[in-house]
């Protein structure tokens, strides 16, 4: 690539100009999808109430759905983690689908390891 001086901006100067331009397009676009510090704090909140609901589930007997009502709860809190605090939402689409893969393969496995102890016939 050579510099060719047209006036006030070499060529190489034009192309650093708009290379930093398209960066901070790019960064301002992803500012403006994200959630404010107050969205990130009801989440927050959010999660907090569902755990208090899993840690009361456990002192209270609720019969067969423990577990599915345990692995519902686990599956929301996935969700909102990955959704919101790890930027999933924002991301390519390829990655969320990583990741719900990944939730699949480790429910299928944690059902199947219960069954295979038959967890569920007690």
């Amino acid at each position: 690539m050579s510099t060719v001086d047209t006036g006030d901006e070499t060529e190489l100067e034009r192309e650093v100009l708009d290379a930093e331009q398209e960066h901070d397009d790019v960064h301002d676009h992803d500012e403006a999808h994200h959630p404010s510090d107050k969205k990130y704090i009801q989440i927050a909140i959010i999660l907090a109430v569902i755990t208090a609901v899993e840690v009361a589930a456990s002192y209270v007997d609720l019969g067969p759905i423990f577990i599915p009502a345990l692995l519902g709860m686990m599956v929301a809190k996935f969700l909102i983690v990955v959704g919101f605090f790890m930027h999933l939402r924002f991301d390519n689409k390829i990655f969320t689908w990583l990741f719900y893969t990944g939730l699949i393969l480790a429910v299928g496995v944690y059902v199947v390891a219960l069954l295979t102890f038959q967890f569920f016939n007690s």
